[in-house]
């Protein structure tokens, strides 16, 4: 029996069915990996699509998959890392579980179509179509947080335009700052005269809707009443069962002077996080850009390779490194576009900074000295004591110490997300209050960096 042959043909009926995106999210990367007792045995990229396969894909599925074997099966999905390390985890742990015209304030050029994605950005795109396709039964609240111009807005809208296509649900993107000025303006106007209509309509922008969008939510910090009132909200909403997805530039636990309950809140759901793109992922975008243009064949790779060798952390400088680079090229009488010319076009647009080590480089530095390590060794995915506890000194000693946030420190461990960083600081500082050993050495490797 040819596994391969028989998940191809599967995979074909499948692709007729379901639109593009869902087929390229949910199916495309899954394989086969065996047939015994009436279960078939899948390999999927993340535990979101074991869920949402289960949950969502179930009865098409099996259909499916009987039209093609002649026999029924039931369905097992499994990540790589459980077939390698033997073991299976149970799906259920993931996650929480009118027709009128409406302003959705959404941008209908956002959408999951044009959304460029990669290893940094991944998860978090497929997490939010995942949302998507089942608003408020998924995963509630959606929390997706990473640096500025990563494209979390753009996947927010995504959601809200892809909702908005194929439901008659209704939807509600807002910035933090607009919230607080609704709430601003409603108290001003209920102290003045008492007007209960101002609340009223408040409470109906906020409260009578099926999804809420709430873009840098990091804002709300400060704004006391406004934190109460977005409590009152996010309860109303999420007792009902009605979808809540919140960006910000840092993961909950990194937002200072936020109510603690909100925190709890936000931890309630999933939280995901953007990283920056790689070199492979900006040079997409930037084609993808070009091609939108009508500009195909104009920039030479070259001078696609120099943009995006120097624009590290900011999509947005991606497409501002483009047209400036254009412009210039115009306003010299209609130049050919070279390298030259570009790193003209750039050269007071490219922040020029002195490259030295950090301080998270020293501090691991240190601590691979300490423990005759590597840093390549101490960046892996190995799990053996000599090298996991290293790392999690070392990433202890960048919480603590230095004060880094979440996920900085993840990042700069070879992209591990907070809530691993978060693991490895709480369990060295459990370590040190009962072995006087480590907390000596961990005070002789924090002298070093001071």
């Amino acid at each position: 029996m040819d596994l391969n042959n028989i998940w191809n043909s599967f995979l074909e009926k499948i692709k007729t069915q379901i639109i593009d995106i869902s087929y390229e999210t949910w199916f495309s990367e899954t394989k086969l990996i065996s047939l015994e007792n009436n279960i078939a045995t899948v390999i999927v990229p993340y535990e979101v699509h074991k869920k949402n396969l289960s949950e969502n894909y179930s009865d098409i599925i099996e259909e499916t998959f009987t039209e093609i074997t002649g026999t029924n099966f039931k369905f097992n999905y499994v990540i790589e890392e459980e077939v390698e390390n033997n073991i299976t985890e149970n799906k259920e742990i993931i996650g929480v579980p009118n027709n009128e015209i409406y302003e959705s304030n959404l941008d209908p050029k956002y959408t999951f179509e044009n959304f460029m994605i990669g290893p940094s950005n991944k998860f978090a795109a497929t997490s939010a179509l995942a949302v998507a396709e089942q608003p408020g039964k998924m995963y509630n609240p959606l929390f997706i947080y990473g640096s500025s111009g990563l494209g979390k807005t753009h996947l927010m809208h995504s959601i809200g335009n892809y909702i908005v296509k194929n439901s008659n649900k209704k939807v509600l993107y807002i910035t933090c700052d607009d919230f607080v000025s609704d709430f601003v303006d409603m108290c001003r106007k209920n102290n003045n005269s008492n007007n209960m209509e101002a609340i009223k309509q408040f409470k109906n922008k906020y409260r009578d809707i099926d999804v809420l969008m709430i873009d840098d939510i990091h804002n709300l910090v400060g704004a006391t009443s406004a934190q109460q009132e977005f409590f009152n909200t996010f309860n109303e909403l999420y007792n009902n069962e009605k979808q809540i997805i919140i960006t910000s530039d840092r993961s909950p636990d990194d937002i200072k002077k936020l109510e603690e309950r909100l925190k709890t809140r936000f931890n309630w759901g999933l939280q995901v996080n953007i990283l920056p793109p790689d070199f492979k992922l900006r040079m997409s975008i930037l084609n993808k850009k070009i091609e939108n243009n009508e500009l195909v064949g104009v920039v030479p790779e070259e001078v696609k390779e120099y943009i995006a060798g120097n624009c590290v952390g900011d999509v947005r400088k991606l497409e501002g490194s483009l047209n400036r680079v254009f412009a210039y090229a115009t306003m010299m009488s209609g130049s050919e576009v070279t390298l030259e010319l570009a790193v003209e076009a750039l050269k007071d647009y490219f922040v020029k900074t002195i490259v030295s080590k950090n301080k998270m480089d020293q501090v691991m530095q240190i601590v691979c000295d300490h423990y005759n390590l590597t840093k390549e060794e101490l960046l892996s995915k190995k799990r053996s004591n000599d090298i996991a506890i290293p790392r999690m000194v070392a990433m202890y000693i960048c919480r603590v110490y230095l004060d880094e946030n979440l996920t900085k420190i993840g990042i700069e461990f070879g992209g591990k997300n907070h809530t691993t960083v978060i693991n490895a600081v709480n369990k060295i500082k459990k370590e040190i209050l009962k072995d006087d050993n480590l907390n000596n050495e961990i005070q002789k490797m924090i002298n070093e960096v001071r």
